[in-house]
């Protein structure tokens, strides 16, 4: 076992885990039906985390942050081609996934819902880092123990962009060590029931702010939404949805009927990435600095003092 620091991330590198099959020295699926199957033990010990690898950008320390913070297992899903350091591939269960077809990840989480009912897990992309409340001290084993005790099932995420300083240094706008966030530009509005004429649901706000907002004549409407439930337990015929949310729409809600309820932040350079690999806004964005920006501290409390996650009862 080692350790290593990236961007203020402390990360340990353990030991390659004895289970599943084999491809020479690395544990590799052909699909995701191959891994559900030969692994039903680890889909039954949660949490677990399900990654996807859109690209090569960050994967190694978006595994590692997620194992560091008490996820029992990563299931990295995949393109065939990308490439992983062995100490690396040997933490996690790879499966070859094809990433870029519509609703990729709905569809893999779906899948795994169905194989492991009563299992928290989580689900996200590279360069995506999940933070909760108190994480430096209390790890998310301890965070979904309290949240069952408060009875119930999922937690609310914000995804909050993340962006490098220097986009002439990191094209990509990829950059752990100079990481920059929105301090400020966030707001909610009610989210519409189309079943009782529109009026807004219960306890259910539609999130915006970050890139999205600032950019937002570069993205879709559709998806300049920044709240995702990205901790869940799985439950029958649970079913994640095209627009990040689900088909039981308590899991939806910000907070239960009595009292607040945990929040997380899912801090992410995917949007930023994205704008600047697009070539529809490549170059009209020259830098994602302004006013608001701050630099990144990679702690939770930044996170609570900016108002982007609360810890809820949970002190």
């Amino acid at each position: 076992m080692w350790s290593c620091a990236l961007g203020g991330l402390a990360f340990t590198i353990r030991a390659k885990p004895d289970c599943g099959p084999m491809t020479g020295d690395r544990m590799r699926y052909k699909n995701l039906a191959a891994f559900i199957e030969a692994g039903r033990d680890i889909l039954a010990k949660g949490p677990i985390a399900i990654v996807m690898a859109e690209d090569q950008v960050e994967i190694e320390s978006t595994v590692l942050h997620h194992l560091n913070i008490g996820f029992r297992a990563v299931i990295l899903l995949a393109n065939r081609e990308i490439a992983l350091s062995q100490t690396v591939e040997d933490q996690v269960h790879r499966v070859d996934y094809e990433t870029h077809v519509p609703e990729a990840i709905q569809t893999a989480v779906n899948q795994v819902i169905e194989a492991a009912v009563g299992t928290w897990m989580y689900y996200g992309f590279n360069a995506e880092y999940l933070f909760h409340p108190f994480c430096e001290t209390r790890n998310v084993r301890d965070l979904l123990a309290f949240q069952t005790e408060e009875r119930r099932d999922a937690l609310l995420s914000y995804v909050i962009d993340l962006y490098a300083d220097d986009l002439i240094a990191h094209p990509l706008a990829v950059s752990l060590d100079t990481a920059m966030l929105d301090r400020s530009g966030y707001y909610a509005l009610g989210r519409p029931d189309p079943a009782n004429h529109n009026h807004p649901r219960e306890r259910q706000l539609d999130f915006f702010g970050g890139l999205r907002w600032r950019f937002e004549e570069h993205i879709p409407a559709a998806r300049r939404k920044i709240d995702r439930i990205a901790l869940f337990r799985a439950k029958p015929g649970l079913k994640l949805r095209a627009d990040y949310t689900f088909s039981d729409e308590e899991y939806n809600t910000y907070a239960c009927p009595w009292h607040h309820n945990i929040t997380t932040s899912v801090v992410s350079f995917r949007t930023a990435k994205a704008l600047k690999s697009n070539p529809g806004s490549r170059y009209d964005i020259h830098d994602f600095k302004w006013h608001n920006s701050t630099k990144f501290q990679w702690h939770s409390q930044q996170l609570m003092d900016l108002g982007l996650m609360e810890p809820g009862q949970w002190f």
